[in-house]
Parts: C-alpha cells; structure tokens; sequence
C-alpha cells in the first residue's frame, strides 16, 4: 500500500501495518515521541492497522492535538485511580480543556482539596506500572449490558443516546475500563508530570435539572520542569484573576441568595461600565448608527419567526409553560426587535444600509459549569447591533464593523491581544441549523472572500457558525489562558426572508435585504473582567473610577483638599478628597493599593502657594506643580485615552 506523509513523501508498507510500526520504520525517536496518529485526518491510536492506501501523519506533543491525547489519557488515570480509592463512585465525563483535563464524578460522601494528594498518590502507582492502554468495540446492545456489570448509569445514559447500529469504543487499562471514542496513548507509563489543581461541583450534562457531581480538574505534562513552569504560571495568574481583584478593588461581588451568573455589579465596576458604554454608544452614532431601545421580552411567536425558538430554546429563560400560546421569554439578543423597526415603513434602495445600535441586556441559560466571573454569566449587557443592506453593500458594511471595533479594541489596549476565528457550518451536524445548503455555501464562500480580501489572519473552526449564518469570531485568552469570544461579526442570509423584511430596487422591484450582526465591543461585562486582569485592576485613566485622590496632610488642610477636587471634578475628572485623620503615609499606602493612576498631596505649603504635590502610578513622584499645570497634564491624558 502507498503512504503519503506529511511532507508528501510516498511510503510503501504492507497492508495491516500498525500506525506505531510505520512510524519506528521512519526513525526510532520518531516512534518514542509519537502520540497517536492522523488517518485521513482522522485520529487514530498507534496500534490502529492500515489497510490501504492512505494519508498519514504521526502526531506528537509537540503537536497541540498530540498533547491532547496526552491530558486525555491521564483523565482516565485519574478516574482509574478514584476508582481504586472509591469504588461505589459513578464515572460520568472526563474531556480535555484548554491547559489540562477534568473528570466528573458522582461521589457517596463528598471530597474536598485534600483528598486530591491520595488521589495523586494512587495515578503516580498507575504510571508506574505502565499499564497497557487497549481499545475495543461492542455494539450497543453489549455495550449497555457491559456498563450495567460496572454500574455505571452515567455511562449507560450516554451510550442510550448514541444510533442502534453504532460501534461503541472502550479503553482498557489493567481492570480498568471507559467509555471513550479515544485516541489514547499506548500505556499509562509515559505520563510523567501532572497535577490535580481543584475541585468543584458540576451539573450533570450542566443541566440544574440533573443531580450536581463533582468535578476534579488536573493537568499533565511530559516534563516535570513543564509543569513546575505552568503551575508558577497560574499562581502568577491568580494574582490578576478578575474575580479576585474585582472584589478586593470593589468592581463587583456575586452572592449565593442572588443566584449563579449573575454578578452585582458595585459603583467603582458601575462606572467604568458607564464610561465604557458612553464611549461605544458615541463612537456608534458617529458611525452611522441608529440607538434603539427595545423590550427584554417577547412572545414566543417572534422567535419562531426568528429560528430562535427552533435553534436555541435551550439557552432561553421561558416565563410560565413554553407549550401555552402566551409563553414568554427573556431576549437572548435584540435581532427580532430591531427587525420590527426596519419593517415600519416602505425602505427604498437609498435608505439602505440601515445600522442599528443597543446596548442590550440580554439573558442567555448558561450551564453551570460554564459561568466564570464576569466573563460567562446568565444576565450581560452587549454592545448588539445590526445591519439591514443591499446584498452589494455586505462587503462595505462587514469591513465598517470591523474598522469600529478595530478602533475600540486599539483604544483599550486589546487589539495585539486578540485572533480571529472564521466559524463554519458544523459538516455532521447539520440539524443545528437552517436548512439551506446552497445559502450556507455561498454565505461561507462571501465571509471567507471578504477576510481574505482584508488579509485577516484566521482559523477556520467547523461546527461554530450561528444557527442562520457563518461568523468573524475575535478571540481572546483569559489570565489562565482560556479562549473566550470578544466580538463577533455574523452574515444572515435567512432574517430578510424569514421576518419579511423587503425594499424597493432603483428599478421598482420589491428585493430581499441581507443582515449583518455586529458587537462592536461585545459583552461590557467579559470586556470589564478581561480589563482588570490585562491592567491587574490598574486601569488607564480615561478609564479609571476614581482618576485622581487628593490626600490632605493634616486636617487643616482638609477645606483646601476638598476645594481641589471640586475643582478636579469641575473640569470633568473623576477625584476623591481624603481628609481622614490618619497618618499621611497610611493613606498615601491606601491610594496606592487601590491603584489611583494619580494622587495629589496637599500640605500647609500647597495651600499657601496653591499648588499641589503630584504622584503619578506610572512615573513616580512628579514633585509640585501649579494647579493649573497638573489639571493640564491629567485632562491631556484623558483626552488621548492613552494605555
């Protein structure tokens, strides 16, 4: 049979040749850091056999899916080694994520951060002994039967929802059994470096419906010296993570009796949030943009019309039985409502493009396990928008979206910080979207011609376009290295048609318009956590709270303190006066711990002279300045929105 490599060299290997036995008679050290291996781009395990001509690489951990497999394999350690300490445990899920793995669990009496060393102890025995890793398959009839002697119901639930005919996969290790669709590396021995780092509760399939497990989180590297580097990494992490510095700097707060995901948002967070949305909402209008302001709910009939109640009923909050002609729910986004607006009135040709601009609260049905801080949350507030053009306008309009959040993402100093991702029709499954192959490949085929043409560096990602279209995805990493969605810019060729929304052509036809969505900052909330975590809660001053403190040295100079900040305030900056009776060094330590980008120290000698003491967080002691020349400096500063 003949082999075309990666490098599309042609091999020649006898039929039944496993992945790993070609990959040693290619080199020795190729065969010791081999993972797994790609079929026709499909993964593979090493001991898979070869029957036929076929496309092969041999993937490795330098390669991120290599790694994958990798963290994958120590997941099944990890629940082997529970199994071993915890027999009565049930096994439910156990995938990779960005930097490690985690498995859930549902345990008879709950374990904490301690028991996790003893569950360590127990992996390093199984590594140790450098278990072979084997695969086999059963169809589904013998694969229930076979998870019903291990008493494994959440193992049963998830073959039950797989075809009558499938083939289902199983790993072996020692006695050790999982459900898994693989690859996995060939023994448990070559996992060397890991780290179990936590552990938390998790919904079943992330439905509150279902009975909360316990999720352990983990980590695995090949060498000791990798992981020492990532786990001082994350402690580094932590140190800017916005859940901590957003409450220790009193940006926001969450609370059990409140619910999950939805954060209280404090007066400090609440400014910048104000200073953020004015700052989008005239940059929009500037732009062309019309504001709306539209209902957080709606009957269930718009979102038929929408698609929403077909493709995305799961993350919806529905008010009262969803089965009643009255159901409700809460707005996942405002494309349903600003339809309504574009269709009140004939449009013409020339009123096109019609831009719309809100800045929505939204309410999606976030699963529990997802909700993180600021980032992922039940209730946001996005900078949501759509563009009602003439089909020859799309390229035009997609290019002024992207100019506008180009211009804010510079603005906040993101712009290096993000990627891009072109999201795709899923090839499998087709049924979380609208049926419509010709539209989907043409849309597509227009999106991918429209970034090429503006020579935007992007992946492509199958299986993440909205339900009614493919998508611009800006990408951006957490503290801890999670990719999040920022922006998204998303091409619609089903709303016109869908919502009857029609205009007339110069020859006096009557012409379907196509629909761009756009967030132009996306969600105010993710943008405020990755903030604080890109700054660790030190912000730029246009974007500070408080922008400047006046300190006052000693109580009698407290009226001209005040008098300052008036006057700071006057000319539209944000200032505080303190003039508590503390020690001048204590509150100095104060303002620097709260990350002030200014404070002005203001003694007998200012007050005489009417000048002030300026430290400034980024250039230290500036020595004393006129009053007018230091208001001068920080308005300046203001004006520029310099990082």
């Amino acid at each position: 049979m003949n082999i075309t490599l990666k490098d599309n060299s042609v091999l020649k290997a006898e039929n039944g040749k496993t992945v790993g036995e070609i990959a040693k008679g290619i080199s020795e050290g190729l065969f010791r850091n081999a993972v797994c291996g790609k079929v026709n781009g499909e993964l593979v395990d090493l001991s898979y056999k070869i029957e036929g001509d076929c496309a092969l690489e041999i993937v490795t951990l330098k390669d991120k899916e290599g790694l994958n497999v990798f963290r994958h394999t120590a997941s099944h350690v990890l629940a082997q080694a529970v199994k071993s300490i915890y027999p009565t445990c049930k096994l439910a899920i156990g995938p990779v994520i960005e930097n490690g793995f985690y498995y859930d669990i549902d345990f008879k009496t709950p374990i904490n951060q301690e028991d996790l060393k003893k569950i360590e102890a127990e992996m390093q025995k199984i590594v140790k002994s450098d278990l072979p890793i084997e695969r086999f398959t059963l169809p589904k009839k013998d694969a229930l039967k076979t998870m019903d002697n291990f008493d494994e119901p959440y193992k049963k639930e998830l073959i039950e929802d797989l075809p009558k005919g499938a083939e289902i996969s199983f790993y072996k290790q020692g006695d050790f059994v999982d459900l898994c669709r693989g690859p996995h590396l060939p023994s448990t021995g070559r996992i060397k470096a890991f780290k179990l780092t936590s552990v938390t509760g998790a919904y079943w399939r992330g439905d509150e419906k279902n009975k909360m497990l316990t999720r352990i989180y983990g980590t695995a590297f090949e060498k000791k010296s990798e992981l020492e580097e990532y786990l001082a990494a994350v402690e580094e992490a932590k140190k800017r993570d916005h859940n901590k510095l957003g409450r220790e700097l009193g940006i926001f707060m969450t609370e059990d009796v409140v619910g999950q995901g939805l954060p209280i948002i404090m007066p400090k967070g609440a400014k910048i949030l104000q200073i953020l949305t004015r700052f989008v909402e005239d940059e929009e209008e500037k732009r062309g943009f019309m504001l709306t302001k539209t209902p957080y709910m709606a009957k269930h009939d718009l979102y038929r019309i929408s698609g929403h109640w077909d493709h995305y009923r799961d993350k919806m909050f529905i008010l009262g039985d969803e089965n009643s002609p009255e159901a409700m729910a809460l707005r996942p986004m405002t494309c349903p409502f600003q339809y309504q607006i574009y269709k009140n009135g004939l449009k013409s040709y020339r009123d096109l493009p019609c831009r719309y601009a809100e800045t929505a609260t939204l309410f999606r049905k976030e699963a529990s396990g997802e909700m993180h801080g600021l980032i992922r949350v039940r209730q946001f507030t996005l900078s949501d928008g759509h563009i009602v053009c003439t089909p020859d306008q799309i390229e035009e309009e997609f290019k002024r979206c992207l100019d506008l959040s180009y211009y804010f993402l510079e603005c906040l100093g993101l712009k290096e910080d993000v990627t891009f991702r072109f999201s795709k029709r899923g090839k499998s499954d087709k049924a979380k979207y609208i049926d419509n192959d010709k539209a989907w490949q043409d849309t597509e085929a227009r999106m991918k011609t429209i970034l090429d043409d503006l020579g935007i560096d992007y992946v492509e990602a199958d299986g993440e376009a909205a339900f009614y279209g493919p998508k611009l995805d800006v990408q951006i990493k957490n503290v801890y290295g999670k990719e999040d969605t920022l922006i998204t810019l998303q091409l619609d060729f089903a709303a016109g048609h869908s919502f009857g929304m029609t205009y007339i052509d110069e020859n006096g036809e009557k012409q379907t318009p196509f629909v761009i969505h756009r967030s132009s900052i996306g969600c105010y909330e993710r943008t405020l956590a990755l903030l604080i975590e890109k700054y660790g809660g030190a912000f730029p001053l246009w974007l500070a709270p408080v922008q400047v403190k006046v300190i006052a040295v000693t109580e009698r100079n407290a009226a001209y303190a005040e008098a300052v900040a008036k006057e700071l305030e006057s000319r539209g900056l944000r200032a505080e006066a303190d003039i508590r009776n503390e020690k001048i060094g204590y509150k100095i330590r104060e303002a620097r711990l709260e990350k002030v980008p200014y404070f002005f120290v203001v003694g007998d000698k200012e007050a005489e002279e009417n000048t002030v003491s300026v430290w400034s967080r980024k250039e230290g002691d500036l020595g004393g300045m006129a009053k007018a020349d230091a208001f001068a400096k920080l308005l300046e500063e203001n004006a520029t929105k310099r990082v």
